[in-house]
């Protein structure tokens, strides 16, 4: 027994020792395959890797590239390269496709389901789709029309004048700002906060590219679908033209001094009816106007024509002047259009100089005053030398009105070229000196949409939008010496709103003895009780829907200030003297204010330049 134990004692160790064995032999063929597979997959990995980084850099180099081709691509569309045109196109094309091929990539699509860093390809693939989309889909259909269109024939008053072109391409370009619209939607869901810094950076940088080419072509669109109607392709077309003089300031520019009828019919122009709005004489009763504008500016809105535009608010300004001109002059009119003595200096870079031929002014040369108004001469001619040389007031606004005139007659001449006409025409838009509003339901809802309807309210006002307004409280032609500086100030957050300081400086440039010398008609003579040489101002301040205005300061003291509601957006406002060489300096401030984004400040446009007069927006430390 005790033998058998022992031999299955043994046999037990055996078969032990022989599993032992067995298992040491497995393992070692395992090690045999496991290790070359781990090997293997590394190197798959690193093949994979290798493949990736490869086409990453073929996606950023054709990205880049393509994007470094648009500036090209838009000067040689400015110089009518037709063959350049078309073959940085195809270039641009041929980069984006490219880039769109990268990331349709089997490689690259498994890439995106990668945990954690499959994001980064998702993204990047966004990217490369979204420029390819923006290229066939935005930038072909533009290409497209700009090639087709000749855009001299586009100015009004030339022999070939024919919109047609551009009313046939309305289609094709609101198909194609839908497209990039659309796109840009979809690539702003991607939040640059999840992703890798290389990659975050270039997200940011396209989602603004994007934003902003889908602007564009949206105000390209916008433009084809109502310009050629209203330059009178279907129907001849009316409007009441203002010439603002901003020598008397009012919110949207200055009086309107200079009134005329600019029809369109068929592409081609012309202005008739000349007349002041001092002419027209007191409406009585008044036409109706907004209450909650009445409190603000008074009844005068809807009783004199030179005070329809107390209020900043365009629309507003533009149906009581056409109700006001249809009930005196017995004409209907489509529409209402303004600019001021500036745009006309724009106008003047692209026609040339014009010649004042007029024999009913010969006293007004007799005085002294250019026969040849030029972009340098007019806006001082206008605003100050026809006020200082002639004393008659209806010899000033004669003087005027034949300026207004000669400068219309050589566009409907078409003299000068629709690469500086349109480009003029543009930059007095985007400062606030063209304003447009059309009795057309449908165009004025287009219009509206942009700064050149001039609105304070709806779809052109920013979020965090600010706005300072001046009107003159002294009855004369002083503003052309008052110099203004306008800037916001962010203060600290306060119960988790955000503060802004709208700090207003004025000048009255006029020295003592400048004052002294200047005609009663510029001063004012003390009329309205203003000593003559100084200025007075009543200066209104609007801030962002919902905010508060919380105080107001003149010169460091705090003032009592009237406080408004204009649509949603609080208003403050203060009147404010200058004496001759006097500087004065008023600061709203602004609380409760829930927007989140960037402040944006428009100001009254003046005789000064823009970038002088609205400042950078400064920041206050916090502690």
């Amino acid at each position: 027994m005790v033998w058998v134990t022992g031999r299955s004692i043994r046999r037990n160790d055996d078969v032990r020792t022989g599993g032992s064995e067995r298992l040491r032999k497995r393992n070692r063929l395992q090690k045999r395959f496991v290790i070359p597979s781990i090997v293997l997959a590394f190197a798959l990995v690193a093949i994979v890797a290798g493949l990736l980084s490869l086409k990453a850099f073929a996606l950023k180099r054709d990205i880049e590239y393509a994007s470094d081709l648009v500036p090209q691509l838009k000067e040689r569309l400015i110089q009518k390269d037709q063959a350049g045109i078309e073959s940085t196109y195809q270039s641009i094309l041929a980069h984006t496709a490219a880039a769109e091929r990268t990331v349709d990539d089997p490689i690259w699509s498994l890439a995106t389901a990668v945990p954690w860093i499959g994001a980064n390809f998702g993204a990047a693939s966004e990217i490369a789709r979204s420029a390819n989309d923006v290229a066939e889909l935005g930038l072909g259909p533009l290409v497209g029309v700009y090639s087709s269109v000749n855009w001299e024939s586009v100015l009004p008053g030339r022999p070939d004048a024919d919109l047609t072109p551009i009313q046939n391409a309305a289609p094709k370009l609101a198909a194609a700002s839908h497209a990039v619209s659309s796109t840009s939607d979809r690539l702003g869901t991607i939040r640059a906060s999840d992703l890798l810094p290389m990659l975050a950076e270039p997200l940011r940088s396209a989602q603004g590219q994007l934003a902003s080419a889908a602007d564009t072509l949206e105000t390209v669109s916008d433009t084809a679908q109502i310009l050629p109607a209203m330059m009178g392709v279907d129907d001849a077309r009316h409007y009441l033209l203002m010439v603002q003089n901003s020598a008397e300031t009012r919110a949207s520019g200055g009086i309107p001094g200079a009134l005329a009828i600019l029809s369109f019919e068929d592409g081609h122009i012309s202005l008739d009816q000349q007349t002041s709005a001092a002419s027209l004489g007191a409406m009585s009763p008044t036409v109706p106007t907004d209450p909650q504008q009445e409190a603000i500016y008074s009844t005068r809105l809807g009783k004199y024509m030179q005070d329809v535009n107390l209020t900043p608010d365009f629309p507003s300004a533009a149906t009581t002047a056409q109700k006001i001109w249809e009930l005196k002059r017995d004409t209907k009119v489509d529409g209402v259009i303004s600019i001021d003595p500036v745009v006309l200096s724009y106008i003047l870079q692209s026609t040339g100089p014009v010649t004042i031929r007029s024999q009913e002014l010969s006293t007004a040369k007799d005085s002294g005053l250019p026969s040849e108004l030029t972009s340098s001469n007019v806006v001082q001619t206008l605003l100050s030398d026809v006020y200082s040389k002639i004393e008659v007031p209806e010899l000033q606004d004669a003087y005027f009105a034949v300026v207004a005139k000669e400068v219309f007659t050589a566009l409907s001449k078409g003299q000068g070229d629709a690469k500086g006409l349109i480009a003029g025409i543009t930059k007095g838009a985007e400062e606030g000196r063209v304003l447009a509003w059309s009795s057309n339901p449908s165009e004025e809802a287009l219009i509206a949409k942009y700064s050149i309807g001039g609105s304070v309210s709806g779809p052109n006002i920013r979020p965090a939008q600010f706005g300072v307004y001046f009107n003159d409280g002294t009855g004369a032609k002083m503003d052309y010496y008052v110099k203004r500086s306008v800037r916001l100030i962010r203060e600290c957050p306060k119960d988790g709103y955000e503060q802004v300081v709208v700090r207003v400086t004025s000048t009255n440039t006029a020295s003592k003895a400048t004052a002294a010398s200047l005609p009663g008609y510029v001063t004012g003579d003390g009329v309205f009780g203003v000593p003559p040489g100084s200025v007075q101002t009543v200066v209104a301040a609007y801030g962002p829907a919902l905010s508060h205005v919380e105080s107001a300061e003149a010169d460091g003291e705090k003032t009592p200030f009237a406080p408004y509601l204009h649509a949603d957006r609080p208003v403050g406002v203060l009147a404010q003297r200058l004496a001759p060489g006097e500087s004065k300096t008023i600061d709203f401030k602004f609380g409760k204010i829930v927007q989140h984004a960037e402040p944006n400040l428009f100001v009254t446009p003046s005789v000064q330049p823009v970038n002088e007069v609205v400042l950078p927006t400064q920041g206050v430390p916090c502690g």
